[in-house]
């Protein structure tokens, strides 16, 4: 087999592979985690809800900036502190912005984020039952074509050969 061919090549790429996908378990350190299991799975539940703002596209509790090691930590002193998970996600937009949530709240400010996906479906949707209702108007005549008629297709046919 070809791919066996190079076994240093291939345990790297393999070793490579495997120690990339076990990254975002290392996100959270394990000086950050709670002794409470209820608090520490509350902090963990939240933190994923929460982007980071240095990758943009992950949330706090997978990332390894030091913008979401310290948030995680708010995150958990916040928690420890007595605060309601409402109260730790109101603490965190009042200070970052709605930015900060992965998944945005249904408010006057992002309903056209939430419904322009169901207009466009919507919209798209009715179109295509309209266009595949739509009849194709078709002319056509039962009467059979009369002699003089008969002649003079046979003469724009001849003529076109």
């Amino acid at each position: 087999m070809v791919f066996f061919r190079h076994k240093k090549t291939t345990a790297f790429f393999i070793s490579l592979f495997l120690s990339l996908q076990m990254a975002p378990a290392f996100a959270v350190n394990p000086d950050e985690v709670l002794s409470d299991q209820a608090l520490e799975k509350r902090a963990r539940t939240l933190s994923a809800g929460l982007r980071c703002m240095v990758c943009q596209n992950e949330s706090i509790d997978d990332s390894n900036a030091e913008l979401a090691r310290d948030l995680r930590i708010l995150v958990r002193d916040r928690l420890t502190a007595g605060d309601s998970d409402q109260d730790v996600l109101d603490y965190v937009v009042d200070r970052y912005g709605e930015f900060v949530l992965l998944k945005p709240r249904l408010n006057t400010r992002t309903v056209l984020l939430w419904g322009f996906p169901v207009v466009l479906l919507l919209i798209g949707g009715s179109s295509l039952l309209v266009l595949s209702r739509r009849k194709k108007v078709v002319s056509v005549n039962d009467e059979p074509l009369t002699e003089a008629e008969e002649k003079r297709l046979k003469q724009i046919l001849k003529e076109n050969k």
